[in-house]
This record gives C-alpha cells, structure tokens and sequence, in this order.
C-alpha cells in the first residue's frame, strides 16, 4: 500500500499505517512522535494494553511495522524507530488518553497561572474537545486545553 507522502504530517500518516497492526496485535497505539534529538531523527511510537507492555511486545510491534513503514517509504531521510511503553506516568494528549485516565491523579502545567497556580494536582474528572476538568481539594476546575502546557498521570511511590 503506497500511501502519499505527508512532509508536515509524518507521525500521522505513519499513525494511519500502523494503528491496523497495533489493533490486530492487541495493543492500544498510544503515540506516535517523529522529533528531532541531537543529529539524530527519532520515529517514536508508544504501545499500550491493560496487562502493561513489555519488551516482548516492543520488538513483536517493531518486527511487525518495520516492513510496512519500510514500503510506504513516508520519511525521506534516515531516521531511528524506537518502539515503548508510555511508562507508568504518562502525557495525555489524545481523547482516548484522557478516557482511559479518567479518575486517576494527574498534574496538569499550564501556561499561565489560573487561580494564581501554574500547576494543578487533582483527580481527572472529565475531559472534550476543548476542555479538561480536574478535581483538585474537593473542587472541580475547568481548564481550557488551550491554556494547558501539559497533562501527566501521577503515580504515587
């Protein structure tokens, strides 16, 4: 399957490559990242199930996937693919991320202090397109994703 190349879009168009496979395979695609690090171009795609990841699973999504990046040929230069786990305190970006944290403590960065706080620690109460509600000391506050810098799960040592 050759798939149009997307300069802007490469984590996507790699995401629409792969998300069959990961789905076949069991996993939960929980990201895709293609970033700059050093000299050094990184495919970085992040895998997930109920049971947690293991290397195993690492190296069985990267056996599977290599051939069919390989194919579509969505990146012209060279680049490392890394295969992981989102680990156990994890960035929530997508609507499926903040659905399956949901109740779970998280630590939400803003960009700006709201209630003269860059940083809110709370329960993940509730989550759409354009907001992130957590229930921080009884109270639920409403942010508005557009001043969020970041949403992390907490976990507690």
């Amino acid at each position: 399957m050759k798939v149009e190349k997307q300069k802007k879009n490469i984590a996507g168009t790699v995401r629409a490559l792969i998300q069959p496979v990961a789905d076949g395979l069991g996993y939960m695609l929980w990201d895709v990242e293609y970033v700059k690090e050093g000299a050094d171009m990184i495919l970085r795609i992040t895998i997930d199930k109920d049971e947690g990841i293991d290397i195993e699973d690492c190296e069985k999504m990267s056996r599977a996937i290599d051939p069919i990046i390989d194919e579509a040929d969505p990146i012209e230069v060279s680049y490392k693919m890394e295969v992981s786990s989102p680990g156990i305190e994890r960035i929530l970006t997508r609507p499926e991320h903040f659905e399956k944290c949901m109740g779970e403590k998280v630590e939400v960065k803003l960009y700006a202090p709201v209630g003269g706080k860059k940083q809110i620690v709370g329960i993940l109460s509730g989550a759409d397109e354009k907001t992130v509600t957590v229930n921080a000391d009884g109270e639920d506050i409403v942010l508005e994703k557009s001043a969020v810098a970041k949403v992390c799960t907490v976990f507690e040592w």
